[in-house]
């Protein structure tokens, strides 16, 4: 398990417009930059402590569709706040690695100190033939993305990069200016894949988990940290979405509410288009859910106190961060703000004190 650490709250930013329904009344999907940068504003101010700007090229829900896209919108969202987090997520393939380490040095010194990135290997196939990039199998991808990051970590160290492998390489690079934290920019990291638990193991700062039950998500843990490694004890973060109400019957029925409304969502092209052997979308298989990359799977639906009963317990498991997704976005994310932080605080406080 990690060292402990003050449980972290983040909110994923609406890149492609919306999570749960892409047809609910009250949250009709925007991915437009002017709503993002509302949402992680004002999620700032409610006291929330990380965003997540996940990166899609093209809507992997529809053709048509508009999406955000990071790096831009991480720029520009930088400059918009003063404390909260900014982790944009980058899929190696998509750029050279002395390019997207030179973008990183300029996101971080506008937030001054506050970018993380997010690696993620791909798993869209028509977003990779779209682009014209070849299309590398599953494990291969990964082979690439340790190869690229290892590039990226050294290049962010500050140090002079000539690197060369079966992928990508640099020649004689140094990048100025340095990341301003002497620790670096932390890199996160998602994939639970064997070859993405190996390369979480060897590389990663934070490992994302997508939203799954306590006893899952602790067995998960588990396997990762008994993996080698040579860094600072890997860290861990949760994706799960939140249903809270004053009641646990009040919950369960907007649960039932969203379920209905999910169930008409338009996710042909999604599940064509996705990489048989990715694990993300194994984690949901049969079982119905809210939200992308767990949802509700993670079980914070239910009364408010019971919400931050569970939260507290998957930070004795070893999560620091819940990166949350929420429906109505704007409504639910001041809703989980006024009633669940502070209980989830108030626990925080009597374990500490019983720990004295």
């Amino acid at each position: 398990m990690s060292a402990r650490h003050a449980i972290r709250f983040g909110v994923w930013a609406p890149h492609h417009g919306f999570f749960g329904s892409d047809h609910h009344p009250d949250d009709l999907p925007d991915a437009s930059y002017r709503r993002n940068r509302a949402v992680v504003v004002e999620a700032e101010k409610l006291g929330f402590d990380a965003t997540l700007i996940a990166q899609h090229t093209i809507s992997p829900r529809d053709p048509e569709a508009e999406v955000l896209e990071a790096w831009t919108a991480s720029a520009g969202i930088a400059e918009a706040t003063s404390r909260i987090e900014i982790i944009a997520a980058i899929k190696p393939y998509l750029y050279n690695p002395g390019i997207l380490a030179k973008l990183v040095t300029g996101i971080d010194q506008i937030s001054e100190g506050r970018f993380g990135i997010n690696l993620v290997s791909g798993w869209f196939v028509p977003e990779m033939k779209q682009l014209g990039l070849p299309i590398l199998d599953h494990d291969t991808r990964y082979d690439y993305s340790a190869e690229w990051l290892r590039i990226v970590r050294n290049l962010l160290a500050g140090d002079t990069v000539s690197q060369s492998g079966d992928y990508v390489g640099v020649d004689g690079l140094i990048l100025r200016p340095k990341p301003q934290r002497a620790s670096g920019v932390p890199v996160y990291f998602g994939g639970e894949s064997e070859p993405a638990r190996v390369l979480a193991a060897e590389q990663a700062d934070v490992y994302f988990i997508n939203g799954r039950n306590l006893a899952d998500t602790t067995a998960l843990i588990a396997d990762v940290v008994a993996r080698p490694r040579t860094k600072a004890p890997l860290r861990f973060a949760l994706s799960a979405f939140v249903i809270a109400r004053e009641t646990e019957a009040a919950a369960k029925a907007e649960f039932d509410h969203l379920l209905s409304l999910v169930a008409d969502n338009n996710v042909g092209r999604l599940k064509a288009g996705t990489d048989a052997a990715v694990q993300m979308m194994k984690v949901n298989a049969g079982v119905p859910v809210v939200g992308s990359n767990g949802g509700t799977n993670a079980g914070l639906v239910g009364s408010y106190d019971q919400v931050a009963d569970k939260i507290v317990a998957f930070r004795d498991a070893g999560i620091e961060l819940f990166m949350l997704q929420f429906q109505p976005l704007a409504a639910e994310m001041r809703r989980f703000a006024e009633h669940v932080i502070p209980r989830v605080r108030e626990r925080e406080t009597a374990q500490l004190e019983a720990a004295q």
